[in-house]
């Protein structure tokens, strides 16, 4: 799987998994949201949905490789 989409807080959040190469800044902003899976690649946490979007903004907007893509709900990529 090359890409891993989850909804939450009216976003919807991509990762990238061809781009991740496992800086953890995304994890050091929201460790509630994402964790580094056995391949050393940022995935989603399974009970992740309490996480508020600033937090996701934030997180994704500081990995290093752009790996991160966040839409609105219109469609409209906010990050990167």
């Amino acid at each position: 799987m090359d890409s891993e989409s989850r909804q939450i807080a009216g976003l919807t959040l991509r990762i990238d998994r061809l781009l991740c190469v496992g800086f953890e800044t995304c994890i050091d902003v929201a460790p509630a949201l994402f964790a580094l899976d056995a391949e050393g690649i940022a995935t989603f946490h399974a009970d992740a949905e309490s996480v508020m979007a600033e937090t996701i903004l934030e997180a994704c907007r500081v990995c290093p490789v752009d790996a991160l893509e966040v839409m609105d709900a219109d469609g409209r990529q906010l990050v990167p």
